[in-house]
């Protein structure tokens, strides 16, 4: 059961990011603020340049900001070591990306160990989690299967598995969709609400806004500031 009485998730208060482009400072974030609860579902979505990728990269601890401040799950980010974030990004978010990223030469099952044997849990512990995550996302018959003899739909189950093999406290899926066909892409969806319903916090990142409007919220950027920010039905389809 969620804790209403914690801190948000995630906390972005003034969130700057600015590059040096020879005498030019581009402002790829421009004092972006918002929060998500935890168990909430929010949707990122902006045009190419928008500075959609820079705010799910440091919301993904995978870059720091420039300025402002940045809490996950209570803790201040923003100031971590290349060590530190390393951690937390290991640790307390799970990653899902539109080309799976998966290595070929590993069966699903080994592929969703990959977390668990960079955090060092045991042989035996890990491989009782990846069966569990494997059950969870409908792919306990296909452990041994390598991901060149998956369906894109399996290899982002796998994936999805994967992220979730270590408990994190945020799942954060960029276009996770974008390289599926329409059916498939559904099934995912269908996928992200159930985990969601089971309690997950996921940030979904997209250009598409038919698939934003499947989440809790939908969180606009345009030229690296929040121009809307609002809570929506998810369809009928998904509830």
């Amino acid at each position: 059961m969620i804790d209403t009485m914690a801190d948000p998730m995630i906390v972005f208060d003034r969130i700057e990011k600015t590059y040096n482009m020879g005498a030019e400072i581009i402002r790829a974030l421009d004092g972006v603020t918002f929060s998500v609860e935890a168990g909430e579902f929010i949707a990122i979505i902006g045009p190419s340049g928008s500075g959609k990728s820079t705010l799910m990269n440091v919301v993904g601890c995978l870059d720091t900001p420039s300025g402002g401040a940045y809490r996950l799950a209570g803790e201040s980010v923003e100031n971590l070591s290349r060590d530190q974030l390393a951690e937390v990004r290991n640790t307390r978010i799970g990653f899902v990306f539109q080309t799976f990223n998966l290595l070929p030469r590993l069966t699903a099952i080994e592929n969703v160990e990959v977390p668990l044997v960079y955090a060092g849990v045991s042989r035996r512990e890990r491989r009782k989690r990846a069966v569990a995550m494997l059950e969870r996302v409908g792919l306990a018959d296909r452990g041994k299967h390598r991901p060149a003899e998956l369906s894109g739909g399996q290899r982002q189950r796998v994936a999805i598995a994967r992220a979730l093999s270590l408990d994190p406290a945020v799942l954060l899926a960029d276009e996770p969709t974008g390289a599926l066909d329409t059916a498939t892409g559904h099934d995912i969806m269908q996928l992200f609400h159930t985990l969601h319903r089971d309690g997950s916090t996921i940030v979904l990142v997209t250009h598409d806004p038919d698939l934003a409007e499947q989440a809790d919220r939908i969180i606009r950027i345009l030229d690296g500031r929040i121009t809307d920010d609002r809570k929506c039905a998810a369809k009928e389809a998904f509830a």
